[in-house]
């Protein structure tokens, strides 16, 4: 027998102390080598699977970045080219009508911005359920906690996807940007900033608006295409016609060919001819097409030039029609005073007709 089977077989046949209810169990040597055999084991059995669920977790992720990485680089090109292209139109006919490059460069910005957030949150998204989904993880439960969680903070907040659903459609419709003269309806100004749900303007007065873009039902942009200035020369019913108009022709003749008027002016000035005849005055129509917000200055323009023509033709302007003043009579002050009254005298013969008889006497 060996030295430790009689070491063994001694301390078996020896009597053991009850064990301490609170020391703590000790595990053996036996104990640790079989665990260490199971998780050996259950490794050994389960590698594969790790190193696959592993795999498939690190092709979707990288998958998903290089996409986003292309998509979002994409998005960029297109935005520059957009840019590009604009910018060769400016100095020509059409290049009035777009926008400038500070208007340009917002609008731009702003679309990028929209489209990358979206592109980025609808592919990091489907990465994310794709990852989770790899895991055996039902995602039932998930998808039906977000789909009411959207719907409660949509209906929370539904002045706020109002408001930047109206910009993000405003930005991409090109409805007006920075630099424009626009009548929102609540309130009018020269566009300051154009934000996805606010919008600032600058009205008349140096105030400052800031326009929620879910309020505005209506847009009126006085900067885009063209505009048309109007003046309404009103002169006497007697004068000559011909005259009048050959006047109004020469001015407009001569305003056309200066400068800077030859810039804000996109058109002729056309006499349009009588816009209305009164007893004793008749009104003319003037009208040109101009610049996107310089009608107000064509007009202060046009009728200094006429009221000049005007006097040096000795053609009289006057400002509307005259009502003539009818002379009234003075009134007698004697009219509201009646006629005096027969009975007034008592020794006129109605007086006596109507007095009483006197009664005959009784006494004797």
């Amino acid at each position: 027998m060996s030295l430790s089977a009689a070491v063994l077989s001694a301390a078996g046949s020896s009597p053991s102390p009850s064990p301490s209810p609170t020391a703590p169990s000790v595990p053996s040597l036996r104990d640790a080598h079989e665990s260490a055999t199971n998780a050996a084991g259950w490794v050994e059995e389960n590698w594969s699977t790790w190193l696959a669920i592993g795999l498939r977790v690190l092709l979707i992720v990288v998958i998903a970045a290089v996409l986003r990485a292309v998509v979002r680089r994409a998005i960029t090109k297109l935005i520059d080219r957009m840019n590009r292209t604009a910018g060769t139109m400016d100095g020509t006919a059409l290049g009035g009508l777009l926008v400038n490059a500070e208007r340009r460069r917002q609008r731009s910005q702003a679309i990028g911005s929209v489209l990358r957030s979206m592109a980025s949150f609808v592919i990091l998204g489907t990465a994310a359920l794709m990852v989770l989904g790899t895991f055996q993880i039902n995602l039932a439960p998930l998808l039906a906690s977000a789909g009411v969680a959207g719907v409660a903070i949509g209906f929370g907040a539904r002045n706020l996807v109002t408001d930047f659903l109206s910009g993000v459609f405003m930005i991409l419709e090109d409805q007006y940007g920075v630099g424009d003269s626009i009548d929102a309806g609540v309130a009018a100004g020269e566009v300051v900033e154009v934000g996805l749900r606010v919008t600032k303007l600058r009205g008349d007065n140096g105030e400052i608006w800031y326009v929620r873009n879910g309020e505005v039902k209506r847009i009126g942009n006085l900067s885009q295409g063209w505009s048309t200035a109007g003046v309404d020369v009103t002169v006497r019913s007697d004068e000559d016609l011909d005259k009048v108009k050959e006047s109004l022709s020469a001015v407009g003749e001569r305003m056309g060919k200066e400068e800077p008027w030859n810039e804000m002016l996109w058109g002729p000035i056309e006499v349009l001819g009588l816009d209305s005849v009164l007893l004793d005055s008749m009104v003319v129509r003037v009208s040109a097409k101009t610049m996107p917000g310089k009608s107000l200055t064509v007009e202060r323009e046009l009728r200094w030039r006429i009221k000049r023509a005007f006097d040096a033709a000795d053609i009289r302007i006057v400002g509307g029609p005259e009502l003539p003043v009818q002379a009234t009579e003075a009134a007698d002050p004697t009219a509201g005073v009646a006629a005096p009254s027969a009975y007034a005298s008592t020794v006129s013969p109605q007086s006596v007709a109507a007095s009483p008889i006197t009664p005959p006497s009784t006494t004797k």
